[in-house]
This record gives C-alpha cells, structure tokens and sequence, in this order.
C-alpha cells in the first residue's frame, strides 16, 4: 500500500491540482499516475510523466487496453517510462477495466458515484483496478473532482485503521 506523502512533500507540493475529465483517457491518466506513485517518489513519477503519457499513446484507452504483451515487454525496457513490469501491466489491464465499468454503468463517472460513501468507493476500486491503494484511490479521487474527506481527516482515519488492525494482530 503506498504510503502517505510525507509533511515535508505536502509543504513542497501541495496537493495535486484537480482536473474535470473530459473522457475515459482522462480518468486512465490519474489512475495511472498513482498506480506509478505506489512505493515510488512522486518526484521520479512527475520527472517522467510527459513522456510515459506519450509510450501510453496519449492514455487512449481502447488503444492502451489493445497493447500486446510485446507492446509492454518494449515497455519494460523503454527509459521514457518507470520499468516496473506489474505496473505497466497493471495500466494495461485497468484500461480494459475501465471499457468495462464505463459501458456498465453508462459512464464511468457513474460508477464512482455508485457506492452511498467514500470508504465503500475506495474498497470497490481497490477490488476493480490492479495497483490502487488507499492513497492511490484517494488521490484519484480527490484530483477528479469526486467527493473525497479532508487530507487531515482522511489521514487520522487512516492511522485509527492500522492501529486497530495491529491490535488484532497481537491478539
């Protein structure tokens, strides 16, 4: 699971600036975004955005969801792009995904906007998309203009979650 950014990256940075989609290559651009963010810095993410946008032909989703196993092998071994093979898989595979979810639920936006609250939202992606993390999803979410907690709030729920969870365990 991808790791909260840092006070010092938030400082920096700030959050992300939000975007209103305007297509199915919009929602794949993020999504794979934060895919690549997972254990990664966003700085080396944000160093080769430009040019791992242009390897996934622009985020066209049909094309991407298209590419061939020596499409991505070319990949792997391509310096445009992070050569973590799970994750240029897992754009490959979210791409087709997302075909599926936007034609069953008559636009994707729609199926964001299936669940009754955040938390059912994130736990549906999570099970949906390869790579998706807690962070991930929020992050999504958050730059596509969808319905997403404070950071601060979001955050202490998520502490709260790991502390029970370790309780359990030493149980």
């Amino acid at each position: 699971m991808p790791e909260a950014p840092n006070q010092a990256d938030v400082e920096e940075y700030g959050a992300p600036p939000q975007i209103t989609p305007e297509g199915l290559g919009d929602y794949l651009d993020v999504m794979s975004k934060s895919v690549f963010q997972s254990g990664m810095s966003w700085k080396v993410v944000a160093a080769k955005w430009d040019t791992t946008r242009e390897a996934f032909h622009d985020f066209d989703v049909e094309r991407v969801a298209s590419m061939s196993e020596a499409e991505v092998d070319a990949l792997a071994q391509d310096t445009r792009v992070i050569r973590n093979r799970r994750k240029l898989n897992a754009v490959v595979s979210n791409a087709a995904r997302l075909l599926e979810l936007d034609a069953e639920h008559d636009g994707f936006r729609n199926y964001l906007q299936s669940q009754d609250d955040f938390d059912a939202t994130v736990k549906m992606m999570k099970k949906d998309f390869k790579f998706l993390g807690d962070m991930g999803t929020y992050v999504m979410l958050y730059v596509v203009g969808e319905p997403v907690p404070s950071h601060d709030d979001w955050t202490a729920s998520q502490e709260e979650r790991r502390s029970k969870q370790a309780s359990r365990s030493r149980k």
